[in-house]
């Protein structure tokens, strides 16, 4: 079979114990598959890894036809914010402990890729979230999240008091330990610890869950996508904001952060007879007294 890519990416947790000869052995599979192969540069670099190119993650975008992301939830959802708007698609071989998005267990990638490097995978895109920072009129932070926006109170403060809109309509005002604003992605992450639901990936939706709500009537609600949400902190000190790892901290009083669907979505690659709910069964235990 001729193969449906040409020239992949290779992206690795490179700070996990063995990842140089994992790296090194995917990188000799997919050069056999007649492949064009180039490291992530930050994963060269940490891995000492020189048999191959070293791409930024803008390079990859404008050059490989795939990336191909060893590690766990974290290291996708590191590569994925950057790769997005690129529309590269990308594999996910899991490294990790949970792997909700990098689904294909290191122990059978070979198994995996070979046919979907020749056109035999399931094909999947998600929204991602994006947004920034206001005050006084200007913003001063801006990021995207494939998961989620959280913003928490401060390590030694007390609870934080939020007023939360979409677009012209109050939604609700609490005091909290925090608030999560979780994609369908993330509604299977932090949101899913507090208490909120988990939405396919198909449906356009954001979770709102509270973090420990002072007001126990304060319960995760699932909002459209289509609508701009507007956080504002009336009243904490020391609170942050995190778009999935990128973290902005010592929000102040008045500090407004809004959130709102990217324009760019994340393009996935699943192995051939991929279920999410396969993966929700395997990931949750649903399938424990399954005769």
């Amino acid at each position: 079979m001729a193969n449906r890519f040409k020239h992949a990416a290779l992206v690795g947790k490179y700070n996990a114990l063995g990842m140089r000869s994992v790296l090194d052995d995917i990188a000799r599979f997919l050069i056999a598959q007649g492949l064009e192969v180039s490291l992530e540069r930050e994963t060269a670099l940490s891995t000492g890894i020189t048999d191959h190119g070293a791409l930024t993650p803008d390079e990859i975008g404008q050059r490989c036809d795939i990336a191909v992301v060893v590690g766990g939830d974290g290291t996708m959802l590191g590569i994925a914010r950057q790769l997005a708007r690129f529309g590269t698609p990308m594999v996910g071989i899991n490294q990790g402990r949970l792997g909700f998005i990098t689904d294909v267990a290191m122990d059978q990638y070979a198994q995996a890729l070979k046919p979907m490097l020749a056109g035999e995978y399931v094909e999947e895109r998600r929204t991602m979230l994006e947004g920034g920072v206001w005050r006084d009129d200007e913003v001063i932070f801006e990021g995207y999240a494939l998961n989620d926006v959280v913003v928490s109170r401060g390590v030694s403060a007390s609870m934080v008091e939020l007023e939360v809109r979409l677009g012209a309509q109050s939604v609700t005002h609490m005091r909290a330990d925090g608030l999560i604003v979780a994609s369908p992605t993330g509604s299977t992450a932090y949101a899913l610890s507090a208490g909120g639901p988990i939405l396919h990936p198909s449906i356009a939706g954001w979770v709102l869950a509270p973090i420990a709500p002072h007001d126990l009537s304060n319960r995760p609600i699932v909002l459209p996508d289509a609508g701009e949400i507007s956080i504002h902190i009336v009243n904490g000190r020391d609170a942050s904001v995190n778009f999935d790892m990128q973290s902005l901290a010592s929000l102040m009083q008045n500090d407004r952060i809004t959130v709102r669907r990217s324009e760019h979505q994340v393009h996935f690659l699943h192995p051939h007879g991929w279920s999410y709910y396969a993966t929700l069964r395997g990931k949750l235990h649903w399938n424990r007294g399954a005769t």
